[in-house]
């Protein structure tokens, strides 16, 4: 039985960014742009050319894009029946809509909708209820690009560990420690200077400035059970990042794992 008729699920909302529509575009639909505030990403920048999204070591997203309108609307789907294991004809595509409108006073707004799913298992409405809030602060990161680094490419590190525990408790424990404790703060994130951008529930973003300039994303989210994950995301634009990552990636991950001793 085809169940892909039915997509009940939908998420909208609508953000503004600087940037005239040829700026934002470059942003929100190149693999360039999108690597430097969402997740690694490989397109082919066209209608009908592939999308990757890196999820970490072995784990990816693929898609197509499916509209393609310069400066103004790009659609892509992913392909989530692969991704989850299930048949072509139980799933529909997790779609997502950008449109870019202009505004005056060097602005965009951009409306995102993202859409899909539609078996009615009960993994979709918990999907479904954590996708706002782990999908639109990348958007505060998108904001951030855009008003300071706009064009550059960016050198990812990334990285995550699980760990026991309530991810409310822990995510209390991570703040405290790297002293993220009000936005607009000046503060020392392990060796880098930076400034709070964003505290939001379970994450915040920060702007650095030293040693290599950037963007740092602190999160954690429950797991499910008693575990929980403690991450962070940094996209750095500098020409000697690579180095920079290639240090600290290691040297985060385990100061991320002595938060299970901190708690």
């Amino acid at each position: 039985m085809n169940t892909t008729v039915n997509v009940p699920y939908r998420l909208e909302f609508s953000v503004e960014v600087p940037g005239t529509p040829e700026q934002v575009w470059q942003a929100i639909a190149t693999a360039k742009g999108m690597s430097a505030w969402f997740l690694p990403t490989e397109m082919e920048e066209r209608e009908g050319g592939s999308l990757h999204f890196s999820m970490g070591p072995e784990m990816g997203s693929d898609g197509q894009v499916t509209d393609w309108d310069p400066p103004r609307r790009i659609v892509y789907e992913e392909d989530w029946a692969a991704l989850m294991g299930k048949e072509p004809d139980e799933l529909s595509p997790l779609t997502s809509e950008f449109l870019v409108e202009a505004q005056s006073g060097g602005t965009c707004i951009v409306h995102v909708t993202s859409s899909g799913f539609g078996t009615g298992a009960a993994w979709e409405s918990e999907f479904w209820d954590d996708m706002g809030p782990s999908w639109m602060p990348f958007f505060d990161n998108l904001r951030l690009y855009l008003t300071h680094f706009p064009g550059q490419q960016a050198t990812q590190l990334e990285a995550s560990v699980s760990l026991p525990g309530d991810a409310d408790e822990l995510w209390s424990t991570l703040r405290d420690e790297l002293g993220l404790v009000e936005e607009g703060a000046t503060v020392e994130v392990r060796d880098a200077t930076g400034t709070v951008e964003r505290l939001g529930e379970r994450q915040a973003l920060v702007r650095l400035t030293s040693p290599v300039p950037g963007m740092l994303s602190v999160f954690t989210h429950a797991e499910g059970g008693s575990t929980a994950t403690a991450g962070v995301r940094a996209y750095l634009f500098s020409a000697d990042a690579g180095d920079y990552v290639r240090r600290e990636e290691p040297a985060w991950r385990v100061w991320l794992q002595g938060l299970a001793v901190r708690a």
